[in-house]
């Protein structure tokens, strides 16, 4: 049987600091999560009672091993996370300061482990018979990661849901000018495409939200989901349906990591097919939760408690 959803990109080792509004070099204690999109995005669906599964590398190293308890730990099948030898397990690093500058500091020179994701060693009976497949931006920086993403969406051809995390982190690609090819590839292969403005500006050249969605339907997609930050959430589908849904108000302890459990509430509301407001609203929601704790991976909520901030009309 294949699962709901197996996510492919980034894992890493989140050292987020026990102390709110202290630079780095004056922190003295740090918390130890598991991190990275693809593999929270995962997490965040299990928590939600979702099969989930995700295609990643580490380091051959302590805190490879670590990741593998920790997505175990979460209900997450860890199969097709394998160790690249030579190569250290990423760390990141971040600075909390709310409501809004969390600066992160990603160590993954000289290269990051889930970059050398292979092609030839993908399981892409799998690939194509879950549900949803969710790719990120990130695995199209670097060789052999790129090809593998882009084999994998072709394998999958649109089969189920395709999800495309746009995910666009400037400062792992070496010539970022050189993205939106890439992006536009995979655009062709997925038929969901989630980002902020930044990201759908680096996919399609337009940073206005319903020109921007309107464009990646263009592109291929089937359903366009445009974060605005403050001014919520826009999705539009090729059929004409569109649903712009407010932030849930919260007061935000760590930004980081809401974005990821949006991701995983998306993907269980197209689960269990909801109409498109309910479902922004459900991962709105999730996010909020998430932007009120300190960490991502293990703060990422349980359906009573999102059902319980709907209710509220916010995080309490």
């Amino acid at each position: 049987m294949g699962y709901d959803l197996i996510t492919m990109g980034r894992i890493g080792v989140d050292l987020y600091p026990l102390q709110t509004g202290v630079p780095l070099p004056q922190v003295t204690s740090f918390g130890k999560f598991l991190g990275g999109s693809a593999s929270n995005v995962a997490v965040a669906a299990a928590r939600l009672g979702r099969s989930t599964a995700v295609i990643t590398r580490t380091g051959d190293d302590p805190f490879g091993t670590y990741l593998h308890e920790e997505l175990r730990g979460f209900g997450v099948d860890d199969r097709w996370v394998t160790p690249v030898p030579g190569l250290q397990t990423p760390i990141t690093f971040c600075e909390i300061f709310p409501p809004d500058d969390f600066p992160l500091y990603f160590y993954r020179r000289p290269k990051a482990p889930d970059l050398e994701i292979d092609a030839h060693e993908l399981d892409l009976d799998a690939i194509r018979e879950t549900r949803i497949f969710w790719v990120t931006g990130t695995g199209l920086s670097e060789e052999p990661s790129r090809t593998a993403t882009l084999a994998a969406l072709a394998h999958r051809a649109k089969a189920g849901t395709t999800v495309f995390d746009l995910d666009w982190r400037p400062m792992f690609w070496s010539d970022p000018d050189a993205a939106r090819p890439f992006y536009a590839e995979a655009l062709k292969h997925t038929t969901v495409a989630v980002g902020n403005l930044d990201e759908v500006e680096v996919a399609t050249g337009v940073r206005e939200p319903r020109a921007a969605a309107q464009a990646l339907l263009d592109a291929g997609v089937e359903l366009a989901v445009v974060k605005q930050g403050p001014k919520g959430v826009l999705a539009v589908n090729s059929e004409g349906d569109e649903a712009e849904v407010p932030p849930l108000p919260v007061t935000v302890l760590n930004g980081l990591g809401a974005g990821d459990a949006f991701g995983g509430s998306l993907c269980h509301g197209l689960l269990e097919g909801w109409n498109l407001e309910k479902i922004m609203r459900h991962a709105n929601a999730a996010g909020a939760i998430v932007a009120s704790r300190l960490e991502c991976s293990s703060a990422m909520p349980t359906p009573d408690e999102i059902e319980a901030a709907i209710a509220a009309g916010a995080v309490k």
